[in-house]
C-alpha cells in the first residue's frame, strides 16, 4: 500500500488537484511507486492531504484519464503501465525485480510495526527494547570521557573483531555462564541479529531445516527462509522446548532456541531439560544454535547455566549481545562456538561490512572491565522488576476474566492469550486507531493464535496502564459486536 509524506500548498496559485495530480505522476516517473501499487482509498487519501474527498476524485479521474492509473472493481486504483507512462520517460517496472530477489519481505503487520515505532503518538506496548529513560547516560558519559586515553585509533578490526572486547568476553563467560571460550572461539557482531544472518547464508544448504520453538522470536523474521530453509515449530511447555517430538532431525537441520526468558512466551528452560536437548543434540548429530539475549535479565533468581556450558563436542553455538541490556544502536553481539566455525563466519562478515562499529566495541571493552556494566544490571533489573509487577496488576485490573498471562521471571515480555476467537488484524487495526501500537502473537506463532506480545521494558508504566485499559475495551466491544 503506497504512503504519502506530502501535502498540498493551499497558498498557491496553482490548484490543489493539479498539484495531487503532479504530485502522482511525478513519483511514478520517478519509479517511487512501481507497477501494480494500490493506492489507499479516497477518503483516505483526502485525510492524508488535508483536503476535501471531490478534490481527490477529481485529481483521480483526470490521472486515470490520462492512463497512469486504473480503477478495477474491489481492487481500488493502481498504478498502471501504458503509453502515456511512456511519454512520462517510464522507469524500469522495479516491482518486477523487487519480487526476483532472494530476501523475502517483511508481515505487512512488521512493516507497519517497523514504520511506526518511530512516529509519534503512539504508546508501544511490544517493543522488544529498553525505554530510553533506562538508558544509562551517566555510565555511557563516564566511559565516552575515558575513551580519548583508551582508544589507540578507529582502524579496521581483524575477522573477529577487537582482540581486547574477546579477551574480555572470554573471561566473563567462563566466570558468569561456565562457558570454556578462547577468543579464537568467539566472533563480534553487529547485534546477534547479524549472527544469524551469517549462519544463514554460510553453514546451512537451501532445503535444510530449522526447529524453533512454537512460537519463536525467529517466526517473525524472513532470513532463513530467504535463504531457501524451511522453519518447523516445536511445541513448549512450562519447561522449554518439547524436543521428543521432533520425528526426523538429520544432518541438514538445525535446532534454534531461546531457553532464557523465551521470546516472546517469557519460558525459562529448566536445567534437566537442557541436559536432555544437549543429550538429544549429540544422539542425532542436530547443531544447536543457542540464543541468549535475555539471559542477564533475570529478577530474583539466576537461570540454570547456558545448554553451551554443558557442550564438550562443539554441538551448541551460543550467541549473545548488549541490545536488550544497555542498547540496541550500539549494535554488538558475539557468536561463541567451534573455532572453524567462528572463522568461517568471520570470513563472510568481512566480506559484508569489513567490522563492527570500533568505536561500540572499544565501548563495550571498557565497559565490561570496569565493573561498572554489573551495578548497572543490578539497577536495571530492580526496574525491569518493578514495571513487570505494574503490568501484572493492571492485566488483573482489565483482562481478568479475558485472557490468561504467564509471570515472567526475567526479560522483557508477557505472553498474553485471549480466550475469545477474534481477529487480531482487527484488533491490531483497532489499537492502531486507539493510538496504541502491539505485537500480534501470530507473527511469532506457526499458525493462527489470539495472543499479544506485551513488553513492559518500554513504555512508561502509566501509559501501559492506559494502553491495556483501552484495548481492552477494544476487545470487549469487538467481541460483542461478532457475537
Amino acid at each position: 500500500m503506497i504512503e504519502f509524506d506530502w501535502k498540498p500548498d493551499k497558498n498557491s496559485q496553482e490548484p490543489i488537484y493539479r498539484q495531487i495530480v503532479r504530485y502522482i505522476r511525478d513519483k511514478i516517473a520517478a519509479g517511487d511507486w512501481v507497477i501494480g501499487s494500490r493506492l489507499p482509498s479516497q477518503r483516505d487519501m483526502a485525510r492524508a492531504f488535508g483536503v476535501n474527498r471531490s478534490t481527490v476524485v477529481t485529481a483521480m479521474e483526470e490521472l486515470i484519464s490520462y492512463g497512469i492509473l486504473e480503477s478495477a472493481y474491489g481492487g481500488g486504483t493502481r498504478v498502471k503501465s501504458n503509453t502515456w507512462s511512456l511519454l512520462m520517460s517510464q522507469p524500469p517496472d522495479w516491482n518486477k525485480y523487487i519480487q526476483s530477489g532472494p530476501f523475502r519481505a517483511n508481515l505487512p503487520a512488521i512493516q507497519t510495526i517497523n514504520k511506526l515505532e518511530f512516529e509519534p503518538g503512539y504508546v508501544r506496548i511490544g517493543t522488544g527494547e529498553l525505554a530510553p529513560e533506562l538508558y544509562p547516560h551517566e555510565l555511557v558519559a563516564k566511559i565516552f570521557r575515558r575513551m580519548p586515553e583508551v582508544i589507540p585509533h578507529l582502524g579496521y578490526l581483524g575477522p573477529l573483531g577487537l582482540p581486547e572486547l574477546g579477551r574480555v568476553l572470554s573471561r566473563r563467560l567462563a566466570r558468569d555462564e561456565g562457558i570454556a571460550a578462547d577468543p579464537s572461539n568467539i566472533l563480534i557482531t553487529s547485534g546477534s541479529l547479524q549472527g544469524l544472518q551469517l549462519i544463514s547464508v554460510c553453514m546451512l544448504k537451501r532445503g535444510s531445516r530449522v526447529y524453533t520453538e512454537a512460537p519463536t522470536y525467529l517466526k517473525s523474521l524472513q532470513i532463513f527462509q530467504s535463504a531457501g530453509m524451511e522453519l518447523c515449530g516445536v511445541p513448549l511447555d512450562r519447561e522449554g522446548i518439547k524436543f521428543w517430538e521432533i520425528k526426523d532431525a538429520s544432518v541438514s537441520s538445525l535446532l534454534y532456541t531461546i531457553p532464557t526468558h523465551h521470546n516472546p512466551t517469557g519460558t525459562v528452560m529448566s536445567r534437566e531439560r537442557r541436559k536432555e536437548v544437549l543429550q538429544f543434540s549429540r544422539t542425532h548429530r542436530l547443531p544447536i544454535l543457542e540464543d541468549d539475549a535475555y539471559g542477564k535479565l533475570w529478577f530474583d533468581q539466576k537461570p540454570p547455566r547456558a545448554i553451551k556450558a554443558e557442550d564438550t563436542t562443539g554441538s551448541v553455538i551460543y550467541m549473545g549481545t548488549v541490545s536488550k541490556t544497555m542498547a540496541p544502536g550500539l549494535r554488538i553481539g558475539w557468536v561463541v562456538g567451534p573455532e572453524a566455525v567462528v572463522q568461517r563466519l568471520g570470513d563472510v562478515k568481512m566480506q559484508t561490512d569489513y567490522g563492527a562499529s570500533s568505536v561500540s566495541q572499544w565501548i563495550m571493552t571498557e565497559l565490561l572491565e570496569s565493573g561498572d556494566y554489573d551495578l548497572y544490571l543490578d539497577d536495571l533489573r530492580r526496574e525491569l522488576r518493578a514495571r513487570r509487577d505494574n503490568a501484572l496488576s493492571a492485566l488483573e485490573r482489565y483482562f481478568r476474566g479475558m485472557a490468561s498471562w504467564n509471570c515472567p521471571s526475567g526479560g522483557f515480555y508477557i505472553w498474553l492469550r485471549l480466550h475469545r476467537r477474534v481477529s487480531m488484524d482487527k484488533v491490531f487495526s483497532k489499537a492502531l486507531e486507539a493510538g496504541i501500537l502491539l505485537n500480534p502473537g501470530n507473527m511469532y506463532d506457526y499458525r493462527e493464535n489470539h495472543a499479544i506480545r506485551l513488553s513492559y521494558a518500554y513504555a512508561e508504566p502509566e501509559k501501559l496502564d492506559w494502553a491495556l485499559r483501552t484495548l481492552s475495551y477494544i476487545i470487549e466491544k469487538y467481541d460483542q459486536k461478532e457475537r
